[in-house]
């Protein structure tokens, strides 16, 4: 990979398996029993860098151990026409052998000499016998195995299937499938994984680069080691400061660029229309493409695209592009006629049913019709937006008209319709382009913008905000510019400035469009419940407040009732807010409501400030589901949020990690940082209650660190808040009594509060410093009273039993159980069950506590919850009774907490990460992550010595 100033590389990140593969080969050369693999990979997929490595490892042996001879060469274009050319850069370095009057050292040095191909056995079994002679392990090396002239590459191929007795290893690297020769043993290169690219940006960019940026690149890249260092090389300052949308291919002209335009040169003039044709269209279907090509000689025309390696068939038979990066520079490698050419002929395929095809890409054009017979599957409304993007493209009719026939064909697509392509924030910014008056020109780049956010672009929909700045627009178009404005800023976590600014929205906005103002004003809101700043969420509410009108809208009014009782809950007026809040919570059951995540989120968050989880829950999985559907990737991380507040309250620990692991992922792709830190600390609560202790703490100083580095108080205090019920559970009450200040401290949001509470309580008791934490129930009450949640009750009565004399106590926690059995939440009722246990041991009545600590310890076994589990077993023992052992684990299985041991059973049974992840209600990638946790904490590297290890 070539150096960049101002960056490093690694581009041998997320290539371990392939790395380890290498070595061994090397390592077994080393020992005597050579062997050949062929690294097969497109222009840029690292395999240089892995033949580096391979030449690297050979140049290191154990000190008295003869070191290996490493040959090189590599297929250079300019030479394919040179017999042995390739051979003669092999073999520089050992020159001198050939010196002598040997049968076989006369062979090849004739041929050196001469460049005559004689052909026949003699010159590559020559080459086999000069290997064998070296006197120490041999390392060879050929990379671009395709550009090689062809009778070097037939020798050292020959040489590559008969080395498995001496010590000679051979590494070749080929990128064009097509041109592999046969009879070795392959090692593909797949993409490198998100994890790996973010990993390989990081090395390139040291000094960091803005994560919707980095993330940006991430995905232009799709996995290419080159292309990742090519686009970091070609960073401007505006890309940085998000004025400049983020580049999207490689820069023309660089490396990898010409590697694929090399590919294209030479393919037949029909072959060249049908591939732009493709690029044009991504994921055009096969009847289009088979009709386009009934005009030139039919998809045969194709044959010599997929013998280069450019085209690949598709699973619904037709064809695509070889690597998604192939298509930029094929489409930006034609010529500007033969793109419109294409674009109009592709928009008369899409509206033409006659099946009479008169276009051609070279130039002449297209028929036109009414309908289409294309067999897209996606519906009319599909069809034609394509067909209008094409027209646009094109340039086929005036700017204007385009511009119109544009955003008409996009308002008519499906609100759920996720097409791929065109993206309608792409269909948005062309309308503009093609837009002369300035008004309606900023107006469509502020709906792009609308758009390239909600899928998950901001960097996108900031640059293209910026191109209203210096056009002239009324005061509804700057009002919502500003307003997506500030939700960025938002959700890139600067919650000060994003609260000034979407105030300023929503006076702009009055004036022309309440509705918009009114979600201005509760985006404002949430900027500063995330700050702490309760004060200035208050002073927004009363702004609200005043512009209450009989007739407005369903969803306006529902916003306006869910700031009201959100404002009376900050103030403790409890019961005040009970009205409004029942009102959001009935109100988004509407069907006005029940299309828009953002109303059903209101509703989940009211009823979870009306202690009703359940229904909490189902609203918040209609957000998620509904967001999804309408492909909002940017509002996904913030429904997370939610949704996983709705599982904690109801102890569903394990769905609350499975989903913050997804939040997380989300949040670092779309640039929120202020999801990504509230995503982390509940990752960090959930580690907190299975007892993994380091897994917690970093977790939680990872969540802490974000959330001050962006003024977000509300994950700062749950990841406080995650350490404090650690400590709780490891006996530390001191050090959680502590943690539990500063969370009062960052602002104790009321969700934050109820879970701090009964911690706090249960701390200040073993302290004796209860005056705080009195002040805390009397909160924690007069809210759970309000709710009449069973759950909240439970836990307010167990904290009183807590703060009770001995006589009083006992009648406390019988009140908690009760209430917990009217509830749902098992962790808090097991919690309970433990302390009542203890309660009663302490009280010498050993077999009424004994009941009570067997219920606790069987659910913290459930919730693999190793701390709590070991303090009911160290009741019970108190209580006379002989605990059975934690479980029958082997030493390898007592490193592993209990989740990652159940996956580790799993895998070591056989098991693939979906099919665990079926079994165990968790995503893919949670598997994926915990196996690489697994496999650091246990030492190995493959499941088959995991299986080893495990019982």
């Amino acid at each position: 990979m070539s150096c960049l100033t101002g960056v490093r590389s690694n581009s041998v990140r997320g290539r371990e398996k392939e790395s380890d593969a290498l070595r061994a080969l090397v390592d077994r050369a080393r020992a005597g029993a050579g062997g050949c693999l062929l690294l097969l990979g497109g222009p840029g997929a690292g395999k240089t860098a892995l033949l580096d490595l391979a030449a690297a490892h050979a140049a290191t042996g154990a000190p008295g151990e003869p070191g290996f001879l490493v040959l090189r060469t590599q297929g250079v274009a300019g030479e394919t026409h040179l017999p042995y050319a390739g051979l003669h850069a092999l073999l520089g370095p050992i020159t001198d052998r050939l010196d002598t009057p040997a049968a076989d050292t006369r062979v090849l040095a004739e041929a050196l000499r001469t460049g005559a191909d004689a052909g026949g056995l003699a010159l590559p079994a020559a080459l086999l016998r000069l290997l064998r002679a070296a006197g120490r392990p041999v390392l060879v090396c050929a990379d671009d195995l395709q550009r090689l002239d062809a009778p070097s590459r037939e020798a050292i191929c020959f040489v590559a299937r008969r080395v498995g007795t001496i010590p000679v290893a051979v590494l070749l690297a080929c990128a064009e499938p097509g041109t592999a020769p046969d009879g070795l043993p392959p090692l593909p290169l797949a993409p490198l994984d998100e994890r790996a690219s973010r990993q390989v940006l990081d090395d390139l960019v040291p000094d960091g680069l803005p994560g919707d940026l980095r993330t940006a690149l991430v995905r232009a890249a799709r996995g290419n080691p080159l292309a990742l260092a090519e686009l970091a090389g070609a960073l401007t300052d505006e890309h940085r400061e998000g004025t400049a949308p983020p580049p999207q291919t490689p820069p023309r002209g660089g490396r990898l660029w010409r590697a694929y335009a090399d590919r294209l040169r030479g393919l037949p003039a029909d072959t060249a229309d049908l591939v732009t044709l493709i690029a044009a269209d991504p994921g055009i279907d096969a009847v289009t493409l088979t009709r386009a090509a009934e005009a030139r000689s039919g998809l045969a025309a194709l044959e010599a695209a997929e013998a280069a390696g450019v085209v690949v068939e598709s699973p619904d038979g037709g064809f695509d592009l070889a690597d998604p990066l192939l298509r930029h520079v094929a489409y930006a490698e034609a010529s500007l006629a033969r793109r419109r050419a294409a674009h109009r002929l592709l928009a008369g395929l899409l509206g033409d049913v006659s099946g009479d095809v008169s276009g051609d890409v070279s130039g002449e054009g297209a028929g036109e019709g009414a309908a289409d017979a294309s067999g897209d599957d996606s519906g009319g409304e599909r069809r034609r937006l394509r067909r209008a993007w094409h027209r646009a493209a094109a340039l086929d009719g005036p700017a204007g008209e385009l511009a119109e026939d544009l955003v008409r064909a996009l308002a008519e697509m499906p609100k759920a319709t996720t097409a791929a392509f065109p993206e309608p924030f792409r269909v948005l910014e062309r309308a503009a382009e093609l837009t002369g008056h300035g008004e309606t020109k900023a107006a469509r780049l502020a709906a792009a913008a609308q758009h390239a956010w909600r899928a998950g672009q901001p960097q996108r929909a900031r640059s293209l905000l910026a191109r209203i700045d210096t056009l002239t627009a009324g005061a509804e178009v700057r009002g919502r510019a500003e307003l997506l404005r500030g939700s960025l800023e938002l959700r890139a976590g600067k919650t000060d400035s994003a609260c000034d600014t979407l105030l300023a929205a929503a006076e702009r906005l009055l004036r022309t469009d309440r509705e918009q103002a009114v979600r201005a004003l509760v985006r404002a809101g949430e900027a500063s419940y995330l700050a702490g700043d309760n004060r200035r969420f208050l002073t927004i509410a009363r702004r609200a407040e005043t512009l209450r009108r009989p007739d407005d809208a369903h969803l306006t009014r529902m916003a306006l009732e869910y700031l009201g009782g959100m404002a009376a809950t900050f103030r403790g007026r409890h019961r005040e807010a009970t009205a409004s809040l029942r009102r959001v919570a009935t109100g988004v059951m509407a069907p006005s409501s029940a299309g828009s995540p953002s109303a059903l989120v209101w509703g989940g968050v009211a009823n979870l400030l009306l202690g009703n989880g359940a229904a909490a829950l189902t609203l918040t999985s209609r957000a998620v589901e509904v967001a999804r559907a309408h492909g909002a990737v940017a509002s996904m991380p913030q429904m997370l949020e939610i949704l996983i507040q709705a599982q904690q309250w109801m102890g569903r620990y394990d769905a609350v990690a499975a989903n913050a692991m997804d939040g997380l992922r989300l949040a670092q792709e779309t640039g929120r940082a202020v999801s990504g830190a509230q995503h982390l600390a509940w990752l960090a609560f959930t580690a907190a209650v299975e007892g993994d202790e380091e897994t917690c703490a970093l977790r939680a100083a990872r969540a802490v660190e974000l959330a001050a580095a962006h003024g977000v108080s509300v994950a700062e205090a749950l990841g406080t808040l995650a350490l404090a019920h650690l400590d709780v559970a490891a006996n530390r009450h001191a050090d959680a009594v502590n943690r539990l200040r500063v969370v009062a401290r960052t602002g104790d949001p009321l969700v934050v509060r109820v879970m701090a509470t009964p911690l706090l309580v249960e701390s200040t008791v073993r302290t004796g410093e209860v005056a705080q934490a009195r002040d805390a129930l009397v909160v924690l009450e007069r809210w759970a009273d309000s709710t009449r949640d069973p759950d909240r009750l439970a836990l307010a009565a167990r904290c009183h039993a807590l703060l009770a004399s001995p006589d009083e106590a006992g009648e406390r926690f019988a009140q908690a159980l009760e209430l917990h059995r009217q509830g749902s939440c098992a962790f808090e009722t097991a919690r309970t069950r433990l302390l009542y246990g203890g309660m009663l041991r302490r009280s010498r009545r050993p077999g009424a506590a004994r009941e009570h600590l067997h219920g606790a310890l069987e659910t913290f076994e459930r919730y693999g919850a190793r701390l709590w589990s070991a303090h009911a077993r160290a009741e019970l023992r108190a209580a006379g009774e002989s605990v059975r052992p934690s479980g029958s684990r082997s030493e390898a299985g007592r490193l592993l907490t209990a989740q990652q041991f159940q996956i580790a059973t799993l895998v070591a049974e056989g098991a693939t990460n979906r099919e665990v992840a079926a079994r165990l209600f968790i995503s893919p990638r949670t598997v994926e992550h915990h196996l690489r946790n697994i496999f650091a904490r246990l030492g190995v590297r493959s499941r088959v010595e995991l299986a080893r290890l495990l019982p």
